[in-house]
């Protein structure tokens, strides 16, 4: 009987903590309705498959990310050939300095290792970047490339959440241990600010959520990481060049 409920208790294990990575990654849409996008829209861009050759901010090629968290460094390889939109927002967040003294609000450990999550303003998980030009809350569009297309797919979950695509045709940037990724709301193009760190493979969440790059220097440091611990600085150390805006 043992060997029977096993499956049954991870997967049950595997839903409470998606569901948690959901709803930590999305907006206080009740308190702030000028935030409230349908899946399909972005604050400023109409969201198509179309059109996301001219959408930026946008890396075009890659770009090295250098975090300092609890003083020592970590190195994060920021993948805009495979995810340019993605890629492109985290960059010039990171740019901005928007990340500078922001918080790892969501840290889950326990029972399995699965995700250090930061990037929210507000320390919630309910807040997001501001635009300061617009007023408005810059979201963007889930992006996911799969293995032999050419150019990602837009605003719509491949995976257990959606068409599961991505079950018979693998993603590209996979959820393995030290991928960096956006959370997100329910609603596919949702993404902000708020970014987590796989703490293990986590294959489950592939082509639901947006990886954008890896871990390549310091992932003890991310082992480390407890909930309130902050993000001392981060700053583009090289493909700067690469951001368009």
């Amino acid at each position: 009987m043992r060997n029977v409920k096993k499956p049954w208790i991870t997967t049950l294990v595997c839903l409470i903590l998606v569901f948690g990575l959901i709803i930590s990654g999305c907006s206080n849409t009740s308190s702030n309705p000028q935030t409230t996008v349908s899946p399909n829209t972005n604050q400023n861009q109409q969201v198509s498959q179309s059109n996301m050759d001219n959408y930026v901010p946008r890396l075009e090629g890659n770009a090295v990310v250098e975090m300092t968290i609890n003083g020592s460094p970590v190195t994060i390889e920021v993948k805009g050939e495979d995810a340019p939109i993605t890629a492109g927002n985290f960059v010039d967040l990171v740019e901005r300095g928007f990340y500078d003294g922001l918080t790892f609000h969501r840290v889950v450990k326990d029972p399995t290792p699965f995700v250090a999550q930061g990037g929210d303003p507000q320390g919630t998980g309910m807040g997001g970047f501001v635009n300061p030009e617009t007023k408005q809350e810059r979201r963007i569009p889930l992006e996911i490339k799969l293995e032999g297309e050419e150019k990602p797919t837009y605003s719509k979950a491949l995976g257990q959440q959606g068409s599961r695509t991505a079950m018979s045709q693998p993603v590209v940037l996979k959820h393995e241990r030290g991928a960096v990724a956006m959370a997100r709301s329910g609603m596919p193009d949702s993404a902000s600010s708020q970014f987590y760190f796989a703490l293990s493979d986590l294959e489950f969440l592939n082509g639901d959520y947006a990886v954008f790059g890896k871990v390549t220097e310091g992932m003890d440091v991310i082992d480390g990481i407890k909930q309130g611990d902050r993000i001392e600085s981060a700053k583009v150390v090289s493909g700067l060049e690469n951001l368009k805006k």
